[in-house]
């Protein structure tokens, strides 16, 4: 475990192009995987969690025609093995730490002609619960086990699958993606309903590829496809690993930072409607990359802020910036308080507890809820150690508020933050000026 420090800087001046989006990595090689033919993936993302997804959909018999590493990236030929092709062969698929991986994938599996597959991880992975995909696709015919408690390991079995009808307890972007995969496989027309948004990557990507993708009033549908055909897809920056970076030139005085090629998919950003609310000067400019995706720069200069107060509607759109709303609301004046965020519970730690004790130990005036947190804004935070517990975005957040501290913040296990932003160090080091 290594222990990192971030001493304050005095301002964070200049420009990045942040890594790939790894949500968008995950299904572009899940979905490349069902594809017919080649599937060419411009800026697959380099990390531990992406490179699980694709040694796991070439076990299930994808494979990689070119790998073209360029720097955090790596440009990607894939050939699918086709909607109703995973190999049989590969009982056993280790996602390691990728909670994308394990609650997408079986979606792909449910519905296989043949075949059981036995899907395992990490000890962060094994109290991260899978009965609600079991759930669902159980309704759709398929045989999913898991340990008690509804953790992994978990065992799916392909089977034949019927669509449905499936209103989500909770809004969660993987749950709705792993019924909309096996509702590609099933007879008739599968529906999820969601009483609040969540990111739709899947269904931005599954439009890419020829599927026939409805939504309405908070309903999702798509019908039993033959194949699908995944041309190409170019991966945006990743919103929420550029999140860190424009978190940190707010709360630094003097500090102008632009952004490159970043992922502005609405049903990403929501931070920035938070942050706007807050005061701070972020802008932003928009275009659409191949595979449809919203892309482009965002510009940001320090600001002085107010607190705010994160409603439960506004959390789907905002759940892995979330911390870092806590950590503006250190910066702000008044109260930020977080509700309706319980999911965040059921992260790579459990964000509400860790993010409060972390921020505390720093000097935060910071309070859990059940459901969220509530900052009293004290001008900034003074300094210490922080434990990133395993969590990559808590590691992240230790890193931001050591620089933007008064005595500076070790972070101790900082190498978690390769499992999203290999080399953030490096590049917030770039950002620094005297």
């Amino acid at each position: 475990m290594s222990t990192v420090r971030f001493d304050p800087v005095s301002r964070l001046d200049g420009e990045l192009v942040p890594p790939p989006d790894k949500s968008i990595s995950h299904r572009a090689a899940i979905l490349g995987a069902m594809s017919d033919g080649r599937v060419q993936i411009r800026g697959y993302l380099r990390s531990a969690d992406t490179a699980a997804t694709l040694e796991a959909v070439t076990e299930l018999g994808a494979r990689l025609a070119r790998a073209q590493p360029r720097g955090a990236s790596t440009d990607i030929d894939l050939v699918g093995a086709g909607l109703r092709g995973a190999d049989p062969g590969a009982e056993s698929i280790d996602v390691r730490n990728a909670g994308t991986l394990l609650r997408i994938l079986p979606g792909w599996l449910a519905g296989q002609p043949r075949g059981s597959w036995t899907l395992d991880g990490d000890e962060s992975i094994r109290r991260r619960p899978v009965d609600r995909v079991a759930h669902p696709l159980r309704r759709m015919g398929a045989s999913v086990d898991f340990r008690e408690g509804g953790l992994p390991p978990m065992l799916v079995e392909g089977a034949d699958l019927h669509g449905i009808e499936y209103e989500l307890p909770v809004a969660s972007a993987q749950v709705k993606s792993c019924v909309l995969l096996a509702g590609l496989l099933a007879d008739g027309e599968t529906t999820v309903v969601e009483a609040l948004p969540s990111r739709d990557h899947t269904e931005v990507m599954l439009r890419a590829a020829g599927a026939d993708v409805q939504t309405a009033n908070g309903r999702v549908s798509v019908s039993g496809m033959r194949r699908i055909e995944l041309d190409e897809v170019a991966v945006p920056g990743d919103f929420s690993s550029a999140a860190f970076l424009v978190t940190a030139a707010t709360v630094i005085p003097g500090s102008v930072l632009a952004l490159r090629g970043v992922g502005l998919n609405p049903t990403r950003t929501g931070l920035l409607r938070v942050m706007e609310r807050m005061g701070a000067d972020v802008q932003v400019s928009e275009q659409t990359a191949p595979g449809g995706e919203a892309v482009g720069d965002v510009l940001v200069r320090a600001a002085e802020l107010r607190g705010t107060a994160v409603e439960p509607a506004e959390v789907p759109l905002t759940i892995d910036e979330l911390p870092l709303v806590a950590l503006l609301g250190a910066f702000a004046e008044g109260r930020t308080s977080v509700h309706g965020a319980e999911e965040l519970r059921r992260k790579e730690s459990d964000r509400i507890a860790t993010v409060v004790e972390g921020l505390r130990a720093l000097g935060g005036r910071i309070e859990a809820a059940p459901d969220g947190f509530m900052m009293e804004g004290t001008g900034g935070l003074q300094g210490g150690s922080l434990d990133a517990v395993g969590d990559h975005r808590l590691a992240m957040l230790g890193a931001i508020a050591g620089i933007a501290s008064r005595e500076g913040v070790e972070v101790r296990g900082f190498e978690a933050a390769d499992v999203s932003y290999p080399g953030f160090a490096d590049d917030l080091r770039k950002l620094v000026k005297a």
